[in-house]
């Protein structure tokens, strides 16, 4: 294969920090060279300085892997800050209520900010360094009045950091069908747009979002996310092992595990070679 030819992406693991079994599946799959990212929950219940010294130890033997803050403003996580508000009984608001109060502009920026302020601090005081990139939990980051103030927390906090736009490469006559999607499509032209306003860097397109509870086959999945991804692009992915504390917090359980199985097999490089596409 001519290496010239390769697209170099982002293979990204949401959520480590969420559960134990989350974070002992991303360090396998970082430990063999199969994903080269991951954003942490420093609001996760699987979070402290054993945690971080292991992912930093994985991570440190894998060429070109990024560290990020997956910053969390929805249930069932809370807020770092006290007065941070909206809350629902001590909790951020369920991911539909804080989407629908950003768009009915019901939401404090300055508040928000604080917060997301406040997450990129403990990141910092964790590993010793600003996050190389930032995203959001149930892509937070894109809504309405949350972009802007994530974007100034950003700015300040992390000012060499990239952030994630959930837009997908392909033109939209191919994107209908694909509810989920389409959303995150029509959230990232505004947040693409702030991000470059602000001079934030920002990857150039999207994929990994999916309808969870149908369970499909994962690895189909994934050669349709490749599709069309250019070069820095960033592929979303979920893997994990269930425990009890991810039975109690996220209704995503076993499709996790589907993915970490399918990362860890043999069809995954196979899928990348045939793709011309490289996480090195």
């Amino acid at each position: 294969m001519n290496d010239v030819a390769l697209r170099r992406i982002w293979l990204c693991a949401d959520d480590y920090g969420l559960a134990d079994g989350v974070n002992r599946a991303i360090r396998d799959l970082i430990s063999c060279g199969r994903l080269n990212a991951s954003s942490v929950m420093v609001v996760g219940s699987a979070i402290g300085r054993a945690e971080v010294a292991a992912l930093q130890d994985v991570a440190a033997n894998s060429p070109r892997c990024a560290i990020g803050l997956h910053a969390t403003l929805t249930a069932p996580f809370r807020p770092l800050t006290m007065h941070f508000r909206p809350l629902n009984g001590g909790l951020f608001l369920p991911f539909p209520a804080m989407l629908r109060s950003g768009l009915l502009r019901r939401l404090d920026p300055g508040l928000i900010e604080d917060e997301l302020a406040a997450q990129l601090a403990a990141f910092k005081e964790l590993f010793g360094r600003a996050p190389d990139f930032v995203d959001g939990h149930q892509h937070a980051q894109l809504f309405p009045q949350v972009r802007d103030a994530f974007l100034r927390a950003v700015k300040e906090a992390a000012p060499t950091a990239w952030v994630r736009q959930g837009g997908r490469p392909k033109p939209l006559a191919g994107l209908l069908g694909a509810p989920k999607a389409l959303v995150l499509d029509v959230l990232s032209a505004q947040f693409r747009k702030r991000a470059a306003g602000a001079g934030i860097p920002f990857n150039p397109a999207f994929a990994g979002a999916y309808d969870f509870s149908k369970a499909p086959d994962f690895g189909g999945l994934m050669g349709e996310f490749l599709e069309g991804m250019p070069d820095g692009g960033l592929v979303m992915c979920h893997p994990g092992f269930v425990d009890e504390t991810l039975e109690s917090l996220d209704p995503f359980t076993t499709q996790r595990e589907a993915e970490h199985a399918y990362l860890a097999s043999d069809r995954f490089p196979a899928l990348l070679a045939a793709n011309k596409v490289t996480l090195g």
